[in-house]
């Protein structure tokens, strides 16, 4: 075994997932860093939310097997699987009327019991990932009442409560504005940062992984053609080969992280500036 799979708690081992007869992750190998962002990125049905899925024991591989802190995710109760491993899938829908607290709640879920109902460290759990996500305000209001980066930070305060060391988040930031997604987005590393969590995100805007992930994993048509740091994935033949798509990549000024500038197909021959001189 790697030193990196040694280190990491979620893994993937010659994986492959099928829907039907037909196959959409195939055979991935993949390390998940501890303490870290790790991104997947990739075109529109690329694999990158069945991966997740199958990281997460909501599907069944064909071949393969996922490992969760060194066992195989297989031979885990799924009480104790979503003590280690919380996941917040696309779309997330609170029934009508429940309040932000309510809902914030239903994280404590896994940690409860006939013989243990809701307790001072539920109550704690609750009340601190109400305060990192900016919830407190909103306790008492229906989540169906807020707008919706405030209804995702409510999403998120459950997966936070719910108290696990990894989080996987499917398109955390999908049909928000870009204020609130860069706001979203810094708000999960400082999480990383502060509270020692590991989190793997499905993200479809470049930018953003580049400017926050750790680590960019990039999918096409169920494998894995790229992973590394940004600097070493989110470059201009890996865009082409991934995406299909032509782009310069330069370094942000203040962060020197890359940033993806899309060549528009009127001057698909010519590149930026900063990118030419940086060739």
């Amino acid at each position: 075994m790697s030193l990196a799979a040694e280190g990491s708690p979620l893994t993937a081992s010659n994986l492959s997932v099928c829907y039907g007869d037909t196959t959409i992750i195939k055979s991935i190998n993949l390390n998940i860093a501890a303490g870290q962002i790790t991104a997947l990125v990739g075109p529109n049905g690329c694999g990158k939310s069945t991966l997740l899925k199958a990281l997460a024991r909501i599907l069944k591989p064909k071949t393969g097997e996922v490992s969760l802190m060194g066992k195989p995710i297989g031979s885990y109760k799924t009480r104790d699987v979503a003590t280690r491993l919380a996941l917040l899938p696309q779309g997330p829908v609170a029934p009508e009327g429940l309040t932000v607290t309510e809902l914030v709640a239903q994280g404590r879920f896994p940690h409860q019991t006939l013989l243990r109902q809701w307790s001072p460290g539920d109550r704690a759990a609750v009340e601190k990932a109400m305060s990192l996500t900016d919830l407190k305000d909103f306790a008492e209001r229906p989540v169906d009442s807020l707008s919706g980066g405030q209804r995702q930070r409510c999403w998120l305060a459950m997966v936070l409560a719910q108290d696990t060391p990894l989080l996987l988040l499917d398109e955390p930031t999908t049909f928000l504005d870009l204020k609130v997604q860069v706001d979203l987005m810094a708000l999960l590393s400082r999480i990383v940062q502060e509270d020692g969590r590991t989190m793997v995100l499905v993200l479809h805007e470049l930018n953003l992984a580049a400017a926050f992930a750790d680590r960019i994993v990039m999918m096409r048509d169920g494998a894995i053609v790229a992973e590394g740091t940004g600097p070493e994935v989110i470059r201009p033949a890996e865009l082409r080969q991934v995406f299909d798509l032509r782009a310069d990549v330069i370094a942000d000024p203040k962060t020197g992280r890359p940033v993806c500038l899309p060549r528009t197909p009127d001057h698909a021959d010519s590149a930026y500036p900063a990118a030419a001189a940086a060739e």
